[in-house]
């Protein structure tokens, strides 16, 4: 089932309607120099359905690309955000429910298991009949729960707060009060190191434990208490910010009287790594374990409470794998935190857990169905003329001096690229995807049993990298994904096989669109190297100061200007609350660099191959086109729930803002569509990073 032909629902009549417009010139441009094979006549009904003409582009351009998607489009019960990123993902989980239902003699080991493993999960008697059963189990792995055990006191003296967390770390993959993590070294990307930082939140920002609502109705007291301690001190990091200390030295920070050795130790026994006092560690948020260290000091938290706060967490995360009545109970927080009101069909759950904890082999089943191999190339060749586009750019930067511009451009050129999928996945002879979960034996009767086994695994081969070298060929994602990734650590690029389908990408529809699509991404993703975040880094992943200081000042005055301008930007549907302009910023960086470098690289290619043909049905150039496509990748609808939370806690601006605020920043989508100066498209002050 292929997904590269048409991502939408297309009314027929629109599409055979222009079909007979052209009929005779069927796989040819006409002398009215129109496109008007398939794939462009396709292209043209999607442009066109998603518009609302009514609307003047140089007042609202979202609203002109996306008001016809927003009139049409509703959001389904089931979910608390519908856009053109969310229908491309739900029509990748079709793919791969009928790939993960169909038996095949000739699968191999990695495939079965995979199968195996959505299958426990589709086995929706069996599980209402264990019900709380695998629970119980659990809750005894880990200590048992004092809450329901009177003489818990009596039996669990040797109880310990450092054992307890390592167990559920290494044995859980949980991170509760603390979170220890082994990824490569910010300073030295040839090596893995320890890392210590505050754990995620149990809600999605801080701000649900001191408003009003919800969260009340869904705790009891003793739970409630800790979480809006802890939360007290949760600290939101700004900036690249750690420390890099030795293991024995950890004693100075956090729990009073917590052992970070043993803690430490304990974690990493589960995979036989000995650790010395005199191990590196780095320290992420030290605030919170340091505000940690004075709050606890003065609060009495019993061996108890604090196990049955553990053991809570715990629970929380693992209701979603249980029996009906454990679901329903979890769907009134939902509603409230979403506005959801309908939970997901089983097997979109189901798809969505292979998918998220066996990525290879599922990125492998979802690539032999549906990806193109020759998209590989072309990509590979768009991501180079953007290269080359992000570099001519950096010659127009008067805030930047020659120095730091000859590092940015080395930089950019040695980014690594990452397209589609890893070969080896789909080389039948290769056995490195089987014995990449060689250690698993998944069963058809044992659901809860067989995510406790991934879990512990997901662990482990995280853990035992703290001993290897860094791989630098690994994927960070896999390929049956709907996004794209910069990692810093490594300055590499990922486009999974997932987006490259339209509207980002198709080999047939014009280059108008493949560059204010896919190539925006490519751009996006280039930039981020070089975002608050991104430009800590040399072009080698490591975490060095590159910059002078004269360019180093002025990159904080070109990035307070979005900081301000995205900020300004007033979100009516999350109850007037205004876009966080220092929380958005590297994203929003990455917007206004990405669309500008396609937009600089698809000048460059029209110069050497010739303008394009037109598409049918619209009265658009092929700049205009560029920006239309840019536009209708961020069409999408919110329910007001989600809004008020994803304003707190996205890193992104919100799809509206992110299509408006790079927009006005460029003059040459007003030029496009010739917006006067001092229209809401074409402001007089505009923000330039990039």
């Amino acid at each position: 089932m292929l997904l590269l032909i048409n991502s939408y629902s297309l009314p027929g009549m629109t599409i055979v309607f222009i079909f007979l417009m052209f009929s005779g010139q069927k796989y040819r441009s006409g002398p009215s120099n129109v496109c008007t094979t398939p794939e462009c006549v396709t292209a043209a009904a999607r442009l066109l359905q998603n518009m609302d003409a009514t609307v003047e582009p140089c007042q609202n351009f979202y609203q002109y690309a996306c008001g016809g998607w927003l009139e049409r489009h509703v959001i389904p019960e089931t979910s608390s955000r519908h856009s053109v990123f969310d229908i491309l993902r739900d029509r990748l989980e079709i793919v791969l429910k009928g790939v993960f239902e169909t038996e095949s003699d000739q699968d191999r080991d990695a495939f079965k298991k995979a199968k195996t493993l959505y299958s426990s999960c589709m086995n929706e008697t069996l599980i209402e009949q264990r019900d709380s059963q695998p629970l119980m189990l659990l809750i005894d792995s880990i200590g048992d729960w004092p809450a329901a055990s009177e003489d818990w006191n009596s039996t669990t003296e040797a109880w310990s707060l450092e054992d307890t967390l390592a167990t559920l770390i290494s044995r859980y993959h949980k991170k509760v009060l603390l979170d220890m993590y082994v990824w490569t070294d910010d300073r030295d990307s040839r090596r893995h190191i320890i890392y210590i930082d505050q754990p995620g939140l149990g809600m999605p920002s801080r701000e649900y434990y001191f408003n009003d609502g919800n969260y009340k109705r869904v705790l009891s007291y003793t739970v409630l208490c800790i979480n809006v301690l802890l939360m007290s001190l949760h600290w939101k990091r700004q900036g690249h910010l750690c420390m890099y200390v030795s293991c024995g030295s950890l004693g100075s920070r956090g729990l009073p009287g917590f052992n970070w050795t043993r803690f430490v130790r304990g974690v990493l026994s589960s995979v036989a790594v000995k650790v010395q006092l005199e191990e590196e560690v780095v320290v992420y948020s030290s605030p919170y374990l340091d505000k940690m260290n004075k709050v606890l000091s003065k609060h009495t938290v019993r061996s108890e409470t604090m196990q049955n706060y553990l053991t809570w967490q715990v629970v929380m995360e693992r209701v979603s794998s249980l029996s009906r009545r454990f679901k329903d109970a979890r769907a009134h927080y939902r509603k409230a935190l979403y506005g959801t009101t309908v939970e997901e069909a089983r097997w979109r759950d189901c798809v969505r857990y292979v998918q998220g904890s066996m990525e290879n082999a599922v990125g492998a089943l979802y690539v032999r169905e549906t990806f193109a191999g020759e998209s590989k190339r072309m990509v590979s060749d768009l991501i180079s003329k953007i290269q080359e586009a992000y570099v001519e750019t950096l010659e127009e930067l008067s805030w930047m001096d020659d120095q730091s511009k000859e590092k940015a451009r080395e930089k950019a050129m040695a980014i690594k690229e990452h397209i589609g999928y890893p070969d080896h996945i789909l080389e039948e002879s290769n056995l490195k995807l089987d014995q990449e979960y060689a250690h698993l034996n998944f069963s058809e009767e044992n659901y809860f049993e067989n995510i406790l086994e991934n879990l512990q695994a997901e662990a482990h081969k995280s853990l035992k990298k703290l001993r290897e070298p860094v791989n630098p060929d690994m994927w960070i994602i896999g390929a049956a994904v709907v996004n794209a990734f910069y990692s810093p650590n490594r300055n590499q690029i990922v486009f999974p096989a997932g987006i490259l389908q339209p509207p980002f990408f198709s080999k047939q529809q014009l280059q108008a669109l493949n560059f204010g699509g896919i190539g925006m991404v490519i751009g996006h993703e280039i930039t981020h190297g070089f975002d608050d975040n991104g430009r800590n880094f040399d072009k080698d992943g490591n975490m060095l100061n590159w910059w002078s200081n004269y360019s180093a000042e002025h990159f904080k005055d070109q990035s307070q200007c979005m900081v301000q301008q995205y900020g300004n930007f007033n979100w009516k549907l999350a109850g007037g609350q205004n876009v966080s302009g220092i929380s958005t910023l590297g994203e929003n960086i990455a917007d206004n660099g990405g669309v500008r470098q396609a937009y600089k690289a698809y000048m460059k290619w029209m110069e050497r191959e010739g303008e394009e043909h037109r598409l049918p049905g619209l009265d658009m150039d092929h700049k205009q086109l560029f920006f239309l496509n840019f536009a209708q990748v961020w069409c999408g609808a919110y329910r007001p729930e989600y809004a008020s939370q994803s304003i707190k806690t996205d890193s992104h601006s919100p799809l509206e803002y992110r299509v408006l605020g790079s927009l006005q920043n460029f003059g040459a989508f007003s030029e496009a569509f010739q917006c006067k100066p001092g229209t809401p498209m074409n402001p007089e002050i505009k923000c330039r990073v990039w």
